[in-house]
């Protein structure tokens, strides 16, 4: 329970720093510029002018990378483990963990290949829609795996998990199609910082529900002699248990949708705040300069005296 546990702990982190950092850049962009504001896959980290700071700029992709080769490790090495009530590895948990590690490998790729594009670009010069429509194909597959997974599973409450986490997938797949499209769509780019915030807080909310017996819902429990994170590690006993089981599963899910969105204003506020956004100077409400209201007013008060 312990590794299984610390693994989701991990993977949550990762996707909840990833997207809140773009969904502050994000918004620090929109607000800054508005007129010329393009989503971006990545945005760099300022810093001063040194060459110090120069490579840290791109600190996210690295712990980006950093968490992607975590990741690949970790399906790799548990489509290993073993399920004694099948007397050997189970070959649906073996093959699921692997589709796993080949889309997070995938990941891995594109981002190499964001980072190689960054730092030279004359090397590897893709545009920005491009790595959001290999992004969008990206989602879709995890989006698949997921609800092949989902399929498979004899628990229906690690089913339940597996299928909210596609249509999550499934949702950031349509905002990188969208942003391929029309880059220029700033809702659309927070929605996908949002949704990425999303998948991570119910990645955790995965492991609390099936690894924890705290979280575990009443009526469910784990299998002691199945490894977790096997398919039917953690099954309900009765039938109204199971449903009882994912009647709250969707209700955590509702509020973890909530949470997100007022994470999502508040970040909005706060970033609007610091860059001194208060009331827009945009459209036909935009004041007129001082000196071009004197000019008008002296040339008024000369054609009142000619008139005269």
């Amino acid at each position: 329970m312990a590794a299984a546990m610390v693994y989701q702990i991990f993977a949550s982190t990762g996707l909840v720093s990833l997207g809140l950092f773009h969904l502050v850049a994000t918004t620090w962009h929109h607000l800054k510029s508005p007129q010329s504001y393009s989503a971006k896959p990545f945005h760099t980290i300022p810093f001063s002018s040194s060459s110090s700071s120069h490579r840290l700029k791109h600190l996210q992709l690295y712990l980006l990378i950093a968490f992607l080769v975590v990741a690949l490790a970790h399906q790799t090495l548990i489509s290993y483990d073993s399920d004694p009530l099948l007397k050997g590895r189970t070959p649906v948990h073996r093959f699921t963990s692997l589709q796993n590690a080949a889309v997070l490998f995938l990941f891995l790729v594109l981002s190499l290949a964001l980072l190689l594009s960054e730092c030279l670009p004359s090397l590897l010069p893709l545009p920005n829609d491009l790595f959001f429509a290999l992004g969008a194909a990206l989602f879709y597959l995890h989006s698949s795996v997921s609800s092949s997974a989902a399929s498979v599973q004899t628990s229906q409450l690690q089913a339940k998990c597996d299928s909210i986490s596609a249509r999550i997938s499934l949702f950031c797949s349509l905002l990188s199609l969208l942003l391929a499209c029309q880059p220029r769509l700033f809702v659309a780019d927070s929605a996908l910082a949002a949704a990425l915030c999303l998948q991570g807080l119910w990645v955790l909310q995965t492991g609390l529900s099936l690894y924890v017996d705290a979280f575990i819902p009443e009526g469910c429990h784990r299998l002691l002699d199945v490894v977790n994170g096997v398919e039917g590690s953690t099954k309900c006993d009765l039938e109204d248990s199971s449903l009882r089981a994912v009647a709250i599963l969707d209700l955590l899910f509702l509020l973890h949708v909530m949470f997100v969105m007022l994470l999502v204003m508040v970040v909005y506020a706060v970033v609007a705040k610091t860059v001194g956004v208060g009331v827009r100077r945009l459209g036909s409400y935009e004041a007129l300069p001082n000196s071009s209201l004197d000019h008008n007013h002296i040339q008024m008060k000369s054609l009142t005296g000619t008139q005269a």
